[in-house]
């Protein structure tokens, strides 16, 4: 158990900041902990790495230097590395804590994903890798394993780099080494390429598939067999997957040049989300420390040459303390036992038991071949056999009788022949099939349909089902063919091709963008012009403004940016300012205070009048223009005008004059001469009312003469 194991190590503070708290996973090349950044006063995960990778200089330059750029990465579905360092030997890294657990824990316990989910974590995965590459980082091993969920269901990828780093602790090549999981590995590998992008994308292809069928295509008993099941054959993608099938198909082509790329395989997975009903939530399953085991046989799908760390007793030890001075060179092929030398290892030997009695052929190298001595003999070896005196005995004679000579077998030489025999045939053969592997001699030829109009998807899963592979040369855009449609075909439809080759295809991006013009201001029907000369449609609605005068734009959305031709733009025009009705005003009972306030209030300007009224009290309204209930323009002046009250003026005192002065002099204060009392004619002696008196502006008075 790796819990008993590790659980020492709860406490140990690394680097004098990060104590770990409690385990939270367990592989063989590391351990990851829950722990306290204590600096900082956070959680946080730390990935502790086993202490024989502290002594191999490669591993440690390629960890710091894939640590820094993997730390540089700013995505929501990359999961955070925030430091990084050696404690006493041990390389760990520190990362952000999410505690969901993963996809393989899921997996692990029969939780498989529906399509729906599938879609919305691939997508969030995809976009994840598309924004690495963008970086030049290539992740080389992706896995259900490191596809890490928090509480809510986000989904983070982990471990980029790390697998790159681990490669160079047991070989490097020129041309950039991966160590992985042969499980997700994809095609090229095998075939000696260099990774790119592309190989992320095929991996993530068969977790997708697995996570709904539960089921990985073309996986053997080694890995070896794995890899070799994938050269050359597209990935095979269950109708179980639903609307993933032709997705899954295009982003597991077995040429990376036809494969989709990151980007292309998050917007596919976005389309079908689309269509799909909205995910349930997905069936976490966070870590169960009490539940962790670290297995001691080697996972017969994991990529050869990945370190046994961790393991057992043999965790403490760094070398092989007795190395191989010539080890194997293919590391999937060992032939050397685990005991000695012993072959054919049975109660008997191919060919009975030996001369001395043994059962075993070439038990303990006593036995050599017949060529170490004389023709047709076998000749006992001169190493010494078990309890012989050189070996350690008790000095005395040699368990092992004297040299015998023993006839030649013939039916080894006649074996021999027959293995040469087959030998040259199975070399023929070879040969033969390799030629016709080479030339496509019995490749059979396949009718290339019509791919114009399809979407991509379609087309690559149609071309897949007759063993053909799908290249978009290029991207173009059109005006008829919606985007993500091929546009045109290299190969015409009739065209005879063989199984496994290739036809380029244009993708059709749409109609082109267009830059959508600034409209505010601008009279509509100039602005109806401008985009119909785009080839874009709009909608018209009417606003009031303060500000725009009627009939032109007010505000257009969008107003900025592109759209395609055909699309439309929606436009506010302009009514001019708005109209308001003048409000009611009581009169003549209300002040002029109460009727400017509520004129005020409706956005009218007041102009005020005041006049005498001899019947309406001083302050009272006597009227308004426009009068109450009529409909106007904001901001438009309403006159109101105010009685001062009676108009009193003194009567003058025109006595001595003569009737036609003082008739003048009365008029022009306004009153009004109502008659003469007496002779016209002789000089006026008084009037009525009296002079000095107040009466009314306009009223009646009369004049007296003696």
């Amino acid at each position: 158990m790796a819990t008993s194991r590790i659980a020492d190590s709860v406490g140990r503070v690394l680097g004098d900041r990060y104590r770990l708290l409690r385990p939270i996973g367990v592989g063989g090349s590391a351990h990851v902990f829950s722990a306290e950044d204590v600096q900082l006063r956070r959680r946080v995960a730390v990935k502790v790495l086993h202490p024989a990778l502290a002594g191999e200089e490669a591993f440690l330059r390629r960890f710091r230097r894939e640590s820094q750029a993997v730390a540089s990465l700013r995505h929501p579905n990359i999961l955070r590395v925030y430091d990084w360092g050696e404690d006493h030997g041990s390389p760990f890294l520190v990362m952000e804590l999410l505690e969901g657990g993963s996809l393989r824990s899921m997996l692990d316990r029969d939780a498989l994903l529906s399509p729906a989910q599938a879609a919305a974590v691939g997508a969030d995965v995809a976009r994840a890798l598309d924004y690495a590459h963008r970086q030049g980082i290539v992740h080389r091993d992706i896995k259900p394993a490191n596809l890490i969920f928090d509480e809510e269901g986000r989904v983070s990828v982990a471990d980029f780099g790390l697998a790159r780093a681990l490669a160079e602790a047991t070989w490097t090549e020129p041309a950039g080494a991966v160590i992985g999981t042969a499980r997700y590995a994809s095609p090229e590998l095998m075939r000696g390429e260099q990774l790119d992008s592309k190989a992320d994308v095929y991996s993530l292809a068969l977790v997708l598939l697995e996570a709904v069928t539960g089921q990985v295509p073309f996986v053997a008993d080694t890995p070896l067999g794995t890899l070799m099941a994938r050269v050359g054959r597209p990935l095979e993608v269950p109708d179980a997957v639903g609307p993933l099938k032709a997705v899954l198909e295009a982003a597991g082509a077995a040429d990376p040049a036809v494969r989709s790329d990151a980007r292309a395989l998050a917007r596919a997975l976005d389309e079908v989300s689309a269509r799909l009903p909205f995910p349930a939530p997905l069936s976490l399953a966070p870590p169960d420390p009490a539940g962790l085991v670290e297995r001691d046989d080697q996972d017969p799908t994991e990529f050869p040459g990945r370190p046994r760390l961790f393991d057992a007793e043999a965790a403490s030890s760094d070398r092989d303390p007795d190395p191989d001075p010539d080890p194997d060179p293919d590391p999937d092929l060992d032939l050397r036992q685990p005991t000695g030398p012993k072959l054919f290892d049975g109660e008997e030997g191919a060919d009975g038991p030996q001369p001395d009695g043994r059962s075993k052929l070439f038990d303990g190298a006593q036995w050599e071949d017949p060529g170490a001595g004389p023709a047709g003999e076998w000749v006992k070896s001169p190493f010494p056999g078990p309890g012989s005196g050189a070996a350690g005995g008790s000095g005395g004679a040699s368990a092992w009788p004297d040299p015998v000579v023993v006839p030649a077998r013939p039916r080894r030489r006649l074996r021999r022949v027959v293995l040469a025999v087959l030998l040259a045939v199975l070399l023929v053969a070879t040969g033969g099939s390799a030629w016709a592997l080479t030339t496509g001699f019995f490749t059979p030829n396949e009718t290339v349909p019509v791919l114009a109009g399809r979407t991509q998807a379609d087309a690559s899963a149609t071309l897949g089902r007759l063993h053909l592979h799908l290249r978009v040369s290029a991207h173009a855009y059109s005006p008829t063919i919606g985007a993500g449609r091929v546009l045109t075909q290299a190969s015409a439809p009739g065209t005879r091709l063989k199984q496994g080759r290739t036809v380029a295809v244009v993708v059709s991006d749409g109609p082109r963008p267009v830059p959508v013009p600034p409209l505010a201001g601008v009279p509509v029907a100039v602005a109806q012009q401008d985009l119909k000369n785009l080839g874009l449609t709009w909608t018209a609605t009417q606003a009031s403004s303060m500000t725009v005068p009627a009939g032109s734009v007010i505000s257009s959305t969008p107003d900025s940016g592109t759209l395609v031709p055909g699309q439309s733009v929606a436009l506010v025009v302009s009514t001019g300012k708005p109209q308001v009705t003048v409000p009611a005003v009581a009169v003549p009972t209300e002040t002029y205070d109460q009727a400017a306030a509520d004129l005020t209030k409706a956005g009218l300007v007041v102009a005020r009048t005041d006049s005498y009224e001899n019947t309406i009290a001083s302050g009272l309204v006597v009227s308004v223009t426009p009068p109450p209930g009529a409909t106007v323009t904001i901001g438009s002046t309403v006159t109101v005008v105010v009685s001062k009250g009676p108009h009193y003026v003194a009567v003058p005192d025109v006595r001595g004059d003569s009737v036609g002065a003082a008739s003048e002099a009365l008029g022009s204060l306004g009153f009004n001469v109502a008659g003469v009392q007496g002779n016209p004619v002789n000089t006026v002696t008084g009037t009525s009312p009296a002079g000095g008196t107040q009466a009314l502006y306009g009223a009646q008075i009369t004049i007296i003469t003696g």
